[in-house]
């Protein structure tokens, strides 16, 4: 995997290296619950150094006791500081007790909730930390409704209060935070799905626990940035010629649905295939001509007509603009039977049947429920399990689409990317992708290297198409030039 990938780990593991940090400590955990609440203290005065009045939202758990430390912190600053319990009472477990007997014992407050939270400059979020699994009960979730509610912002300890550290899902109410400061390790839920509209900006400090400690537990899932694109794809040698670069065979373009194959052949084009043929309906060859001379288009009636596209192709990419119709899964057939490497989408997905070895699926949240025989939401709730799900039981490599894209395998850890925007849930950004990973895979990556590097570029040229003229209107097109620009790392882009 190339580098920058940022590990990332589930609750269990985050538990695991607290424990192994705790007993190199000698076994006393408050010293990493001051470091938490020291470095959250840090973080507020960096965000907001004229805050002079903070309140501080404090659970039962660890979570509230790092937030005891940090109103303690404040309070000694000179801060006006109320520490604010939800209404089912104040902290459970040892270490918080002991924290907020130190706050307390430095003359703190602590309110019960219900009480006013619109005086503040800052609000601080330790309510929950890694460990929820359901939705809050209905006197913690007034509280977060409270939090989201009022005008300060909100830094968020760890987690954003509500939202699942592992799947990324908000069962229920969860926090809004303009920040949230992850300890020791970054969670692998809050990079993905619905999370990603409650953690705002995210940081870590990993309270001086060293590499080594942390290390001796594996990543849930590896994040994946714009960098990590010049390990995948170096400069090519000055003797290097078309035929290094792979042939690329897209099949699609049912009647009423050529712009999508047309879309696919361009971005396999601008991600640096060599060759791109294009099997598709007799009626969308003077189009694809007229619009890309370079994408070779070929009338295709039949699968007897497909054969002699088919031999010379290194990669196949079917599904945009298929269809569901005969003709489409006739292609789609022959295509399957044919042993090259595949890239499938939207029609292919829908017509899938059957395992797809040596093959990259990309379907959205809607095409994942129907291949998993669910519902969206379902998918949602869980991304990386559907993830996960899709890949062992069509053992293929897996993009599932959204934000924060999950790439997944059998049999190796996920990867999450870091990148893309809402201006790109429109129709047409998903054959750009399909392209995409055909033409790296047609370059000479593998399945799943092809995957996670197309993912990054798509993402990548979706933030920066958006941030010339915004997110609202941007279109599938605008994305090439930018395709083009970061398939070439390390040349100014």
């Amino acid at each position: 995997m190339p580098t920058p990938a940022t590990a990332l780990h589930d609750a269990a593991a985050a538990r695991a290296i607290d424990r192994r940090a705790t007993a190199a400590l000698g076994g006393d955990g408050y010293v990493l619950m001051q470091r938490a609440g020291q470095a959250a203290w840090r973080a507020l005065l960096e965000l907001w150094p004229q805050a002079t009045r903070i309140v501080v939202a404090c659970g039962p758990g660890n979570n509230g006791g790092d937030g005891y430390v940090l109103a303690r912190l404040a309070r000694q600053s000179g801060r006006q500081v109320r520490v604010v319990h939800p209404a089912g009472g104040g902290p459970r477990s040892p270490l918080a007790q002991r924290a907020c007997t130190d706050y307390l014992a430095a003359g703190g407050r602590v309110d019960l909730f219900p009480c006013a939270l619109d005086e503040a400059d800052v609000l601080v979020d330790a309510v929950f930390g890694i460990g929820l699994e359901q939705a809050p009960r209905e006197d913690v979730a007034a509280l977060l409704r409270a939090l989201d509610a009022a005008p300060a912002p909100v830094l968020a300890l760890d987690v954003p209060s509500g939202v699942d550290a592992d799947r990324g899902c908000v069962p229920g109410v969860a926090v809004r935070a303009d920040c949230t400061l992850q300890f020791i390790v970054p969670h692998v839920g809050l990079y993905t799905g619905a999370a990603l509209d409650h953690t705002g900006t995210l940081r870590l400090d990993t309270l001086e626990v060293d590499a080594a400690t942390i290390a001796a537990s594996a990543p849930a899932a590896r994040l994946l940035r714009a960098p990590a694109l010049g390990g995948w794809l170096p400069p090519r040698p000055r003797d290097f010629h078309k035929g290094l670069a792979g042939r690329v065979l897209c099949i699609g373009g049912e009647h009423g649905h050529g712009g999508a194959i047309v879309l696919c052949a361009e971005a396999a084009l601008r991600a640096g295939a060599g060759l791109v043929s294009v099997a598709a309906r007799e009626r969308l060859a003077p189009v694809l001509l007229a619009r890309r001379p370079e994408a070779m288009p070929v009338a295709v009636e039949s699968e007897a007509e497909l054969e002699p596209l088919l031999a010379p192709a290194d990669v196949v990419a079917a599904g945009p603009g298929l269809g569901q119709g005969q003709w489409g899964r006739a292609l789609l057939r022959r295509a399957l039977a044919a042993g090259k490497p595949l890239v499938l989408d939207a029609d292919a997905l829908n017509l899938l049947d059957a395992p797809v070895p040596d093959a990259v699926l990309t379907p959205h949240p809607g095409e994942a429920a129907r291949l998993l025989g669910t519902t969206t939401a379902a998918v949602q709730a869980d991304r990386f399990g559907a993830a996960r799900a899709l890949a062992e039981r069509y053992r293929a490599v897996v993009v599932l689409k959204g934000a924060g894209s999950i790439v997944a395998a059998p049999e190796r850890p996920p990867c999450v990317v870091a990148g893309g925007n809402p201006g790109m849930a429109t129709g047409g950004m998903g054959d750009l992708l399909t392209g995409v990973v055909a033409a790296l895979r047609a370059q000479g990556l593998e399945a799943f290297e092809a995957a996670c590097a197309g993912a990054v570029l798509h993402a990548e040229a979706g933030d920066r198409a958006a941030s010339e003229g915004g997110q609202r209107g941007l279109l599938p097109s605008d994305l090439l030039p930018w395709l083009r620009r970061l398939a070439n790392p390390g040349t100014g882009t």
